[in-house]
């Protein structure tokens, strides 16, 4: 009798363990729009903003969900920079195209604002696009366009919420300065924001942050979002166990985003190597003429990433591995990482080699006009890192209003 009872018990844990993952799995916004059949689009003329990291969390294509559903009628495609296949490199224009015989209209090509007649006959926009978490990744600047069309025109906007790749509680690097927004820093929010789209998409909506509509007051959308469920702040990508779509050609895998988050800023600089174009985008960091890697991998001590030197490719320099950690502040990392090479060899910071054009994009992208100059004049980190958490205080009064999970 008891080796029965034995044999129940194991059964029934691991039931009920089984049950209880399966309830706990995350669910993105595309995941309960199929479970809910489409009802909330019964009817509708959509357009979509996604691309082909736009997916289910068994990785069906949200496009071909919405268009094989009958629930509604498919009538535009939006696609971003790197176009619906994520293949076009980045800054490169981005061609119209069709898919499922329907007009994919580009947003990263002679138009990055959705025109009204590419808006004719749709009663509703949806949004699926997976953002890395990353404030100069364009994908937000593009969502921020379409809402300001919508809010224009009086189309209603949908956002299907997906995850912060980083997790939702990372947040790091200074709110940009309001003289140099541009495409690759469009709303007053850190390098590193720590929200997921539906968040972002709530705080633009609610805190003005859109177009005055006639030099009166800020434009305002009718928005929806999506939400997840079971998704928590503290998740990394990994956590979610979902498989990662690349968003873009620099971008095929998640440590590719916590390399860019810590090194992408300094390839607007040109004066070393950052994995690009190899297997490790973003996450080596080098130059033929560096020395004293090992002194560097020793005395730093970065949370949530090892720095191991190596010789790759002929050119000598420091592979990032990264941690999966919430204590993890990509952007200062890298900051540090920086001070401590030209602490070191700082024969290799010579801002005399930056063109004029290298030193605008890095301004645009860090959103300071004082970091570059204290990138290669500081004496004293400490200053640097008061620099680079300019306005994080305020803007985390802000986020907190807006936080869905």
């Amino acid at each position: 009798m008891l080796k029965y009872f034995s044999v129940f018990l194991v059964f029934f844990f691991y039931t009920y363990n089984a049950l209880t993952l399966e309830k706990e799995k995350v669910k993105l916004g595309i995941d309960l729009v199929i479970e809910n059949n489409f009802d909330f689009f019964k009817n509708k003329r959509i357009g979509i903003l996604s691309n082909n990291a736009g997916r289910s969390s068994k990785g069906t294509l949200t496009v071909e969900e919405f268009v094989k559903s009958g629930k509604c009628k498919v009538n535009a495609i939006f696609a971003p920079e790197h176009g619906f296949k994520t293949w076009v490199s980045a800054g490169k224009s981005v061609s119209n195209d069709t898919l499922f015989g329907i007009n994919v209209y580009s947003l990263y090509g002679s138009n990055r604002r959705p025109l009204k007649y590419q808006l004719d006959n749709i009663d509703m926009i949806v949004v699926d696009l997976q953002d890395i978490g990353i404030r100069s990744y364009t994908y937000i600047s593009t969502i921020y366009k379409m809402m300001d069309a919508c809010a224009e025109w009086g189309i209603p906007i949908v956002i299907l919420d997906r995850p912060n790749p980083l997790s939702g509680m990372i947040v790091d690097g200074n709110v940009i300065d309001s003289t140099l927004y541009s495409f690759v820093g469009i709303i007053p929010v850190p390098y590193i924001h720590g929200c997921t789209i539906g968040e972002l998409c709530y705080m633009i909506n609610e805190e003005g942050w859109l177009p005055k509509d006639k030099e009166v007051k800020p434009r305002k959308c009718n928005l929806s979002v999506i939400q997840m469920e079971n998704w928590k702040r503290w998740m990394v990508w990994e956590d979610t166990e979902i498989k990662w779509t690349p968003t873009s050609p620099n971008i095929p895998t998640v440590n590719a985003i916590r390399g860019c988050a810590m090194t992408g800023i300094f390839g607007e600089l040109g004066i070393f190597q950052i994995g690009l174009g190899s297997q490790l985008p973003f996450q080596f960091v080098g130059k033929i003429e560096i020395f004293n890697l090992e002194k560097i991998a020793h005395q730093l001590d970065l949370p949530g990433v090892k720095l191991e030197p190596i010789l790759k490719g002929g050119v000598s320099g420091l592979k990032l591995q990264f941690e999966y950690d919430n204590g993890f502040l990509p952007y200062s990392s890298g900051i540090r990482l920086f001070f401590k090479l030209r602490e070191l060899q700082p024969s290799l910071f010579d801002k005399s080699k930056v063109s004029k054009e290298r030193k605008i994009m890095f301004e645009k992208v860090t959103g300071s006009k004082k970091l570059f100059e204290a990138i290669f004049n500081s004496s004293n980190e400490n200053d640097l890192m008061d620099l680079i958490h300019k306005g994080l205080q305020s803007f985390s009064q802000i986020r907190n209003k807006y936080l869905l999970y």
